[in-house]
């Protein structure tokens, strides 16, 4: 078990080890997505989403799910996943879950809204696991 909390590599570490979960031909659509981990969401962050407390987001999604892109598009910055470590850590203690798997739902849901799933339509395919 641990004796000091998870730091931002290990974090990181399981994040490789769920995206290796994913089947390849899916695993293939992710390529050049940046998984980033923060210690948590900065207040821009948290103000555009009308969220209060950094400690109540573990992840986000920024870039264009992929049913929104066009070839006439323009230049982009790539797409990137955030895994906010503290928050991530938070819901650990307080849910007495398995860290691995917290971190790959966290994970699985943010990559989710890379195909262009709502936090509706994600939640529903939850509910059906």
């Amino acid at each position: 078990m641990f004796t000091t909390a998870p730091n931002a590599a290990h974090i990181a570490e399981l994040a490789e080890r769920a995206l290796a979960e994913i089947p390849a031909m899916l695993r293939s659509r992710i390529d050049g997505v940046a998984i980033i981990v923060e210690e948590l969401a900065d207040d821009d962050t948290l103000e555009d989403m009308e969220i209060e407390s950094a400690f109540d987001l573990q992840g986000l999604y920024r870039g264009i799910p992929i049913g929104e892109r066009s070839t006439g598009d323009i230049a982009r910055l790539p797409d990137q996943i955030f895994l906010y470590r503290q928050a991530i850590l938070l819901e650990w203690i307080e849910l007495d879950e398995d860290l691995y798997r917290l971190v790959r739902n966290v994970l699985w849901h943010e990559i989710a809204h890379h195909f262009g799933f709502s936090d509706a339509e994600i939640e529903a395919l939850e509910q059906g696991l």
